[in-house]
């Protein structure tokens, strides 16, 4: 069976003010209706932003041009350029009179030195396509590409899968704010956001290779505009601004009696560790949320290896598998603590050392003092085999914590924050070591050999 290569078109698009409302369900269902129409709709749109518009006019009043200098490249709404070379001292006031540097007449004229060229890389066969816009990735793959009826059960656009479907494509719709596992990088001149198309078969048999495909959408930073005048289309919504207060969040380490313990502490495993997550005291009623939390042997979120302790918008999932972790209460809704016991990665432990030092990150909003399915401190009851909300009578919030909780809006209401570093001894493996070697036989057996010989003369009796 031969390996398909196949080669994706990356369209490399500028940010823009266009902003489009895509229904909500279309990003759940499976098949989204019309998925030719949002493509082709999108595509114009992207076609408005960057089509070519009437170049600058030539003239900059008094002053010597070259020839060469006016044939400049057809102009556009707007030009790429390098933050690297900027050219503002040319622009700088300053007495008397001076001659208009080559760098600025090239930046007036329209082909300033550190103009960039949007990259555009096209499959001739188009067996691939990507779309990228500011707030979107689309992405959608030829059918013929796939032998098997059911290919698109197995192909994902990160962690998402396909989500619309005509006769000739495989459709992959989805905003940059859907979890699917979209990479955002900052570079000098672009902002990188990146996935990967997946197909990864988990049949007995497979009819074409398994495949990964990486995506890259570059969004320039920088901008020159040869446009005179803007006319801006105002539009009515709402502006959510992020609060001073997101930046106080805390999350520090405590004792079983609500004190903060300083530095970096040394657990044992199966040890309670206690954790609270506080806001200011002067942010008024807000009631304080933990969303998730995972924990990790670096500082950096997005390190290997990792393990949830709390997920799907306020759940304890650890709670199903550690009855002693769960959300405590507390005097205040504006603080929220949470136990869990000490742990440690078993494929990171060290023969060299005789701790192990964790991190951990928890996601923390602040909401209406009323608990909703977005915003909840769910806790796991074994007995009862059923999820209870923390404060609420009404556990009913806690019913989508066996399935998707909805998202918190607006994104400005919560913050990923971080907490100091603890140990764990690994010391406790020596006492594993020595139980080994003991032998657990009675020692009392030798004074009752006769035991068994008479037991069944006796029952019969």
């Amino acid at each position: 069976m031969g390996l398909l290569l196949l080669h994706v078109g990356l369209l490399f698009l500028m940010f823009s003010a266009f902003s489009c409302s895509v229904r909500s369900e279309d990003a759940q269902d499976l098949f989204v209706q019309n998925p030719d129409s949002e493509w082709e709709r999108m595509e114009t749109e992207i076609h408005k932003e960057v089509m070519p518009a009437r170049a600058p006019k030539r003239k900059l009043g008094r002053g010597s041009v070259t020839g060469q200098q006016r044939a400049h490249a057809p102009g556009t709404h707007y030009l790429i350029v390098s933050g690297a070379n900027e050219q503002n001292v040319d622009f700088e006031p300053g007495q008397g009179a001076r001659p208009l540097p080559s760098s600025a007449a090239g930046i007036l004229l329209g082909h300033p030195p550190n103009a960039l060229q949007a990259e555009r890389i096209r499959d001739p066969k188009r067996l691939v396509e990507i779309l990228c816009h500011v707030d979107r990735m689309y992405v959608r793959i030829k059918r013929e590409v796939f032998k098997t009826v059911d290919a698109y059960k197995y192909l994902k656009l990160g962690t998402c899968p396909v989500n619309a479907a005509t006769g000739v494509h495989y459709y992959l719709l989805y905003l940059l704010v859907t979890d699917c596992g979209f990479k955002q990088e900052s570079k000098p001149d672009f902002v990188h956001i990146s996935n990967a198309l997946t197909y990864e078969p988990t049949t007995p048999v497979v009819r074409e290779m398994p495949f990964t495909i990486p995506l890259l959408c570059k969004y320039p930073r920088y901008f020159y505009s040869y446009q005179t005048g803007f006319h801006p289309k105002l539009q009515g919504g709402t502006i959510f601004k992020p609060l001073d207060l997101m930046n106080s969040l805390t999350l520090t380490a405590q004792d079983a009696m609500g004190n903060a313990i300083p530095g970096s502490k040394t657990y044992t495993m199966g040890e309670l560790m206690y954790f609270e997550a506080k806001q200011p005291q002067n942010s008024g009623q807000k009631r304080l949320y933990i969303n998730k939390c995972f924990v990790t042997a670096s500082p950096n979120p997005t390190s290997s290896p990792s393990y949830t302790l709390i997920d799907n918008q306020g759940c304890m999932i650890d709670g199903k598998v550690s009855a002693t972790s769960a959300f405590l209460t507390g005097a205040s809704k504006t603080s929220l603590r949470f136990r869990v016991t000490a742990f440690i990665f078993k494929d990171a432990v060290s023969s060299s050392s005789s701790t192990q030092k964790l991190y951990m990150h928890c996601e923390i909003a602040v909401g209406p003092q009323t608990a909703t399915p977005a915003l909840k401190a769910c806790n796991y009851d074994a007995a009862s085999a059923a999820w209870k909300g923390l404060y609420d009578d009404d556990d009913s919030v806690c019913t989508c914590c066996n399935s998707t909780c909805p998202s918190v809006q607006p994104r400005a209401s919560k913050r990923m924050t971080l907490s100091n570093s603890w140990n764990v001894d690994l010391s406790e493996e020596e006492a594993v070591e020595t139980l080994t070697g003991v032998s657990l036989e009675d020692p009392y057996s030798p004074a009752q050999e006769d035991f068994l010989t008479y037991w069944e003369h006796d029952f019969q009796k």
